[in-house]
């Protein structure tokens, strides 16, 4: 069996005039917290890939304690210290990054006190601290994705659920009028979508919580060659001056990935 190892978010604050315990904490925020964690701990990993993780609320302020295998534990302590030692959040993975941000949002909207400790990590969190995406480092982009459609609807965001083998489950932001007058049942079809979002010129990680629909499209997962031929002669004019496709790309990008 693997060892196992605690990380703790302690919450500290005051709700009126009473200090913070977990009986005036609601509920919502409560399921705010825990669904960050996922994404802190494992953020490249679906469900059925990552170790469980375990969970309890006790006193002390408001504690949240998470039990998972040692080995995550000891590898977020580092990244904990990382974060600290640079001041900043941008090297992250997105998701990781995200969950961060919530952190420090709720920090100064609550004025509360937010400790993340794991191993021998520890990061304090408060309304003095900043840590939140450069969004310098964030700029628009167009992706391509593909996946099983899961889900589509919504009152008042529509969106549309797309499970992808790359990124989990994805939530994309849709035009209600899209959905009504499809011609067709998309749930538990495979589809090719065209979106726009955010994207990290320095990881060149997408920004999942950006995305928005612009397109959809079946698609075979074999290989056409006479279907890239015509992509490549469709692009083909808007590269006629350009001499060095790859040095431009380059110099689009910022630098070179690595």
């Amino acid at each position: 069996m693997n060892a196992l190892g605690d990380i703790e978010i302690r919450i500290e604050g005051r709700v009126g005039a009473q200090a913070l315990t977990p009986a005036l904490v609601d509920i919502e925020e409560i399921r705010e917290v825990l669904s960050q964690v996922s994404g802190l701990l494992f953020p490249s990993e679906k469900r059925s890939q990552r170790p469980l993780i375990s969970y309890e609320i006790v006193e002390g302020s408001v504690r949240h304690k998470f039990r998972t295998v040692m080995q995550s534990v000891i590898g977020f302590g580092a990244v904990l210290t990382q974060i600290y030692s640079q001041g900043q959040i941008d090297f992250l993975h997105e998701r990781s990054a995200v969950a961060i941000e919530s952190l420090q949002h709720l920090a100064v909207e609550k004025d509360y006190v937010v400790t993340i400790s794991a191993h021998e990590g520890l990061l304090k969190i408060d309304r003095t601290t900043h840590y939140l995406r450069n969004a310098k480092l964030w700029v628009d982009a167009e992706f391509y994705l593909y996946g099983e459609l899961t889900n589509a609807g919504g009152k008042s965001n529509p969106n549309i659920h797309l499970d992808t083998e790359e990124f989990g489950t994805l939530r994309i932001a849709t035009d209600k009028d899209y959905l009504r007058g499809a011609d067709k049942n998309l749930l538990y079809k495979k589809f090719g979508l065209r979106v726009t979002g955010k994207q990290n010129m320095q990881t060149f990680e997408m920004d999942r919580n950006s995305l928005t629909f612009v397109d959809l499209f079946d698609y075979d997962r074999e290989f056409s060659e006479s279907y890239l031929d015509g992509l490549m002669k469709k692009a083909a004019p808007a590269w006629e001056g350009i001499n060095d496709a790859d040095v431009w790309l380059e110099e689009i990008r910022g630098g070179a990935h690595a």
